[in-house]
């Protein structure tokens, strides 16, 4: 028995505010084409059955283009003939009953099965149970359908348990509506042929609570696509499950965007601009650090300054760390000072007279500007 299984989809999400050839946002394509690429996939294997465990949209309430976008692919999908079974993440979840859960638009679908009203659903085939848990907002109502998963275990037949939630609380990622499974009930899975997860957006087994040994049927198939720059570490993709009379798990990397990291020392800031690698930055999203910066260098190094280096880049996001010394400015005089006052302090030790009048002058106008813009904003 062969089965895909993919997660964390988000299509719909949009960063970055660049837009493509066709005016779409850039990032927003990105996931699109990182969900295409896994239904090529699935083309390919055809396997026996397909497993989306939640967050499909990145929204409760999608935008057209994401509901026609995945109304196109889920029809693809449809006229294989392979069951595809899909469950709700806390993102298509609605917060309040008075919100038509999204999920709902591919029940017409022949082969497309859903579980999204947050309580358990048993999908049955010949062979196999699919044992479906959704995300849930409310904790004791999930331990009850915990227990209802629970007593439907078919030992006749494989048992595949799905579900949108943090296993363990070490996986707590602190998201709204966030719902952890109770260690309690880990037991479950011991009887269960494979567990498929969502909701952590890298793969990996899960680690038996209190021990470094991993249970070797549970898995998070990880997102299809970065939705933030600190998830630099993880490849993206989809698992490729076999049972047989044993269990073969294989991760199936993509193709997706890059984000690329460099650091720029503004001790030595010229040599390091010189030294910088720009020939893995095509397209790429460039993630640059600023570090042992000081106030005056801050102000004359110009973001556009920076951006410069990587004119190839799809986006640059620069982050600054400041240099720290023995004469920085004490927490007790900063509580003192107001920010504007900080800044020139800051500049008075790092520059002679006429270079800090000059910078002076300069930092007094952009925080009168900065505060005429709050001020238009309240």
């Amino acid at each position: 028995m062969k089965i895909i299984h993919f997660s964390d989809t988000h299509l719909g999400y949009n960063d970055l505010d660049i837009l493509d050839e066709n005016n779409i946002n850039q990032r927003e394509a990105d996931f699109y084409d990182a969900f295409s690429q896994i239904v090529e996939q699935i083309k390919t294997i055809k396997p026996d059955y397909i497993i989306h465990t939640g967050d499909l949209f990145h929204r409760s309430s999608p935008s057209n283009r994401a509901i026609t976008y995945a109304l196109q692919k889920f029809k693809e999908i449809d006229e294989l003939n392979i069951p595809f079974i899909l469950i709700a993440g806390n993102h298509s979840t609605p917060r309040t009953n008075l919100s038509s859960p999204i999920l709902k638009i591919f029940e017409n679908f022949k082969n497309i099965y859903v579980s999204y009203s947050q309580e358990y659903k048993k999908v049955e085939f010949d062979d196999v149970v699919f044992h479906t848990l959704p995300h849930m907002n409310d904790d004791s109502k999930a331990n009850e359908q915990i227990e209802l998963c629970e007593s439907n275990i078919d030992k006749l037949k494989k048992n595949i348990m799905m579900m949108h939630c943090s296993v363990g609380a070490w996986y707590l990622m602190q998201e709204f509506g966030e719902w952890v499974y109770p260690t309690n009930k880990e037991y479950i899975f011991q009887s269960m042929d494979y567990v498929a997860l969502g909701h952590w957006h890298g793969f990996g087994a899960v680690s038996v609570k209190g021990t470094k040994e991993k249970y070797p049927n549970v898995y998070y198939s990880g997102s299809s696509e970065r939705t933030s720059l600190n998830d630099k570490r993880n490849s993206k993709g989809f698992i490729e499950l076999d049972i047989k009379e044993t269990l073969s798990v294989q991760y199936k990397e993509i193709d997706i965007r890059a984000i690329r990291q460099k650091q720029i020392d503004c001790e030595d800031f010229e040599t390091s601009i010189k030294d910088i690698d720009i020939s893995d930055t095509n397209n790429a999203i460039v993630d640059v650090k600023l570090v042992n910066l000081t106030a005056l260098q801050s102000i004359d190094i110009q973001n556009s300054q920076i951006k410069e280096l990587f004119p190839n880049a799809m986006s640059v996001n620069i982050k600054r760390e400041f240099k720290k010394n023995a004469n920085e400015t004490n927490i007790d005089d900063v509580e003192a000072l107001s920010l504007e006052d900080f800044f020139i302090e800051h500049i008075k030790e790092d520059s002679d007279n006429k270079e800090f009048d000059r910078l002076k002058t300069k930092v007094q106008e952009l925080f009168s500007l900065y505060e005429e813009s709050s001020n238009d904003t309240m």
